[in-house]
């Protein structure tokens, strides 16, 4: 199986075209870490890391997507360093949540609420958008959602969007987000998630995805997006699942990145989602994520911003173990390069039917 430590030679053994249209999107560079290990830490290191001539000479791999510049630095090594953990979190039913009893606890919006069959809609009590929303799911527990429930769960956000629309018709820049339990950054345990309706132009990183596309297509004359899952295709780091396509990304802002590109929030792209989602759970170990979800407006499109071949897009990762004490994410993560333990190519190897 390939590593991400393979990955410079990947790219020189692609044809002609594949590897100028990889290298145009990223670039990529490879050092050897070296170090001396004492006599007397030699014992302690193979004991935390299981070698430490791995630790004496270590392959560090840098990636930058040359258009987002979103950059990840690789080392096998990190995914084996010893973390501090506690008592495990706990996703069962809390009766004291307020989401346990969502039409008593919970606030309404000035509309009222989206019941679907699996989940409730209640208002964000607080806010950090005009038009923010929850969707309450009936199951409590993240890493237990039915493919149903997730269905059921896009029909009913845009249900709520079109009502929100409807009541402040400026707003339609839609985003639609999951925070996979607390360790995942959910203030409450129960399963939830969140949707808001922005005006006047997209979320900040959106409408910066939006102009590196028109960018590209300006100088290259092909499809940002179809170019990028191409480049993964070529490394072996793609996948269909039904009508959606999906890649695992290589410059994650969290491990176990997946990107999923579809044509709306539907019915095919709750499936894909569910589908790479249990994958993770099953198949990597992950116990809490984040989960987002954006697309071109969805209301009455200003005809002075170009959203052409713009896919429905979702983002999806990994936040560590529930009982990790540590949290998962620093200050070169923040601003400068995210640092990645989980190698990329060992994450696509483990998704199962994909």
């Amino acid at each position: 199986m390939a590593s991400i430590v393979d990955l410079p030679s990947l790219v020189d053994c692609l044809g002609d075209q594949p590897r100028e249209r990889f290298q145009r999107l990223f670039w990529v560079d490879q050092v050897m870490g070296s170090l001396r290990l004492p006599s007397g830490a030699r014992a302690l290191a193979e004991q935390r890391f299981g070698s430490a001539t791995e630790l004496e000479r270590q392959h560090v791999i840098r990636v930058v997507n040359q258009f987002t510049f979103e950059g990840a630095l690789y080392n096998p090594v990190r995914g084996r360093r010893p973390l501090p953990f506690g008592e495990p979190g706990s996703v069962a039913q809390d009766s004291t949540s307020p989401f346990a009893h969502p039409l008593r606890d919970t606030s309404a919006d000035v509309f009222g609420r989206v019941r679907g069959r699996h989940c409730i809609t209640a208002a964000n009590l607080a806010r950090w958008e005009g038009w923010h929303g929850v969707l309450i799911f009936d199951e409590p527990d993240p890493l237990r959602i039915s493919a149903e429930a997730l269905k059921d769960a896009f029909a009913v956000s845009l249900a709520w969007a079109r009502c929100a629309h409807r009541c402040d018709p400026q707003a339609r820049y839609f985003v639609w987000m999951w925070n996979g339990g607390l360790k995942g950054g959910a203030s409450v345990a129960h399963a939830h998630a969140q949707m808001a309706l922005g005006r006047t132009r997209h979320y900040a990183r959106v409408e910066f995805l939006r102009r590196i596309a028109c960018e590209y297509h300006a100088r290259f004359g092909s499809n940002y997006f179809q170019d990028l899952l191409a480049a993964h295709a070529d490394l072996g780091l793609s996948f269909q699942s039904g009508g959606v396509a999906g890649f695992v990304y290589l410059t994650p802002v969290r491990p176990k990145e997946i990107w999923l590109l579809g044509t709306a929030l539907d019915d095919d792209l709750a499936l894909a989602v569910h589908k790479a989602l249990r994958n993770l759970i099953e198949h990597t170990q992950t116990q809490s994520f984040v989960a987002i979800a954006f697309l071109p407006p969805l209301f009455d499109r200003d005809t002075t911003e170009d959203w052409s071949g713009f896919p429905a897009i979702v983002r999806l990762a990994d936040r560590g173990p529930v009982n990790m004490v540590a949290s998962d994410i620093g200050a070169i993560d923040l601003y400068a390069h995210a640092s990645i333990s989980a190698d990329p190519f060992v994450v696509r190897a483990a998704l199962k039917g994909l």
